[in-house]
């Protein structure tokens, strides 16, 4: 066999035998390996819901209760007015004053009556004639309230229990100087004489002169 005639063939049979093997791994390259999936299930963490908070209910405003305006004079340790809140007896107006003077009539006052707005609440000594007044127009002057002049036998004014609106009939005395008498007795004690009235600021010997035939002390 000529071996020569063969060499060439043969030379060209390695190359393209090299050529595609060359190829083929080219290819094989490029095919992607298969990843290997995990059998393990990735499990979520359920979120965990925070405790509400105790809501505690608000405790409600205790609401103030409305209150009533009452003068309180006559017979009482502290004639004046006082606050008081709405539907207290004459018992509380009256203690708030001080309580009973030693010769108030207390049989005459309804003590158990309920208070009123702008109620006023006299209470009368033992043997004074007390003269009624006519109640307040539209009719709402409360029923327990002993609205008067306080007067003696002789229809003269009680300087010592009489109250701002029972002096002002006198003449020369306006609210002012009416308050003046009832704070001054306040402070002072009662009036031991007519003639001590003249101790008030703003009555004078000219006023008094008026007034001496018109008040007493008892």
């Amino acid at each position: 066999m000529n071996l020569s005639r063969l060499k060439w063939p043969l030379t060209g049979v390695v190359a393209l035998i090299i050529i595609a093997g060359s190829w083929w791994l080219g290819q094989g390259t490029n095919v992607p390996t298969p990843t290997a999936i995990s059998l393990l299930t990735v499990i979520e963490p359920t979120a965990t819901l925070a405790p509400q908070p105790t809501i505690s209910p608000t405790a409600q405003a205790t609401a103030t209760p409305p209150m009533v305006a009452v003068y309180v004079s006559g017979a009482v340790k502290k004639p004046g007015v006082y606050r008081l809140s709405d539907g207290a007896r004459v018992d509380d107006a009256v203690r708030a004053a001080g309580g009973l003077a030693s010769d108030a009539d207390a049989v005459r006052v309804n003590l158990a009556a309920r208070v009123r707005d702008e109620q006023q609440i006299y209470v009368p000594t033992v043997g004074e004639i007390v003269a009624p007044v006519a109640p307040l127009s539209g009719g709402n002057e409360p029923a327990n309230t002993v609205a008067a002049t306080p007067t003696v036998g002789d229809g003269k004014v009680n300087i010592n229990t009489a109250s701002v609106a029972e002096f002002e009939p006198l003449p020369r005395i306006g609210p002012a100087i009416a308050q003046r008498i009832i704070d001054y007795r306040t402070a002072n004690g009662p009036f031991a004489t007519i003639e001590d009235l003249q101790n008030v600021k703003g009555i004078g010997p000219a006023t008094f002169a008026d007034l001496k035939d018109k008040i007493s002390v008892e």
